[in-house]
């Protein structure tokens, strides 16, 4: 369904700055997220983004900085108790005729960005590197990371490389990912399963069809399962996660003529945080039982992690109440490693991806309020 756009008036004629050498941080954090979306960086051909990114940061003299590959991690090393990361990836999805960006006003929003990136997520990277540049004695010390192929495999995931390849880069009491969320705080991730569901029957002619078992007629049993499934909503340290399980894909067939004996159902859990992706697993092998299930693909999800004193202050600065994240982001890598994280980023993440991918400057603007209160205890 093609989503309906706000009246805005004609587009504000922004600087291409694809062959850009040099980020200028003094600029805000608005004009900064126009500076990235005219860098074009789909995943794998991050590097351009990364060389600016990492000159801006060399400039910066109280940032001891690391490069991994097109992942750029930046440290205060003040000696502070108390250490948090704050990430976001540099990467999008492949353009659409949506570069360069355009600034626009709405009558609902004011002035909005547009452009590939705008919203996933390079208002949340720009906020990053203003504050990053700008604060020189933070109450905590901060561990800034902007990584490399977050849109592609999960084993491409620069984070995840980072965490590999240098894990006490990354050590830390909390974690913020700047990850789209409309400028409102969700807590943790819903886990993901994908498994394939299988319904086994024997070929035959068609023309002798009582000769041979249909396995597209035996998968009948799979798709009654699914839609007899309640899904549970289940709360998970005071926030409310709704789960799912649905069909993606069927296959099965041989020819026109040929009793199949194969019928595949590939489905998808989106399990609360509550359980392992384990436990998810198990939970679709009983609903399945009697069909060969095989798992393709799975994450944990993350718990919210709202109780930890580091992340009340942050709500208490950034101001607001938490709601959960439903799909799946990288703060599951830091639930993994201990580290309690949230989501906390601008721009609406149901357009994340799309061909009219925009963001309010004022919801940047906010972000960047609320970290840097957070961050400073002002």
């Amino acid at each position: 369904m093609q989503r309906s756009s706000p009246q805005v008036s004609g587009p504000v004629r922004l600087a291409r700055l694809s062959t850009v050498t040099a980020l200028d941080l003094s600029a805000g954090s608005a004009d900064v997220t126009r500076q990235l979306v005219d860098i074009e960086s789909v995943s794998g051909n991050e590097k351009a983004i990364a060389d600016a990114v990492e000159r801006a940061l060399r400039l910066q003299d109280h940032l001891a900085i690391t490069r991994d590959g097109d992942a750029i991690v930046a440290r205060t090393e003040l000696g502070r108790p108390k250490r948090v990361v704050i990430a976001g990836h540099l990467d999008t999805v492949p353009v659409n005729g949506n570069l360069p960006g355009e600034l626009r006003r709405s009558d609902l929003e004011g002035e909005v960005l547009w452009g590939r990136g705008a919203v996933d997520m390079k208002g949340g990277c720009a906020v990053m590197l203003v504050l990053a540049a700008e604060l020189l004695a933070p109450e905590v010390d901060i561990t800034w990371v902007w990584y490399d192929k977050e849109e592609v495999q999960s084993e491409l995931n620069g984070l995840g490389r980072l965490i590999r390849n240098r894990p006490q880069l990354l050590q830390a009491d909390f974690a913020v990912l700047c990850e789209p969320s409309g400028a409102e705080v969700e807590g943790g991730c819903n886990g993901t399963l994908r498994a394939e569901v299988a319904a086994r029957g024997r070929r035959a002619h068609s023309a002798r069809s009582w000769m041979g078992e249909n396995a597209i007629h035996k998968a009948y049993p799979i798709l009654a399962r699914l839609n007899a499934y309640e899904p549970r909503t289940v709360r998970v340290d005071g926030l409310d996660y709704r789960e799912g399980l649905n069909a993606v894909r069927i296959s099965g067939g041989v020819a026109g003529n040929v009793i199949p004996d194969e019928c595949v159902v590939e489905v998808n859990y989106r399990f609360a945080p509550d359980k392992s992706a384990v436990e998810a697993l198990e939970h679709v092998r009983r609903l399945f039982q009697g069909f060969e299930v095989t798992a393709v693909d799975m994450a944990d999800g993350a718990r919210p992690g709202l109780e930890a004193p580091l992340s009340r202050a942050f709500l208490h600065a950034v101001g607001g109440t938490a709601r959960p994240k439903y799909g799946w982001t990288d703060v599951a890598r830091f639930a993994a490693l201990g580290i309690p994280a949230v989501n906390y980023g601008p721009g609406d993440p149901s357009l994340a991806h799309a061909d009219d991918e925009r963001v309010p400057l004022e919801q940047i603007r906010r972000v960047e309020r609320g970290l840097r209160t957070w961050l400073t205890g002002v």
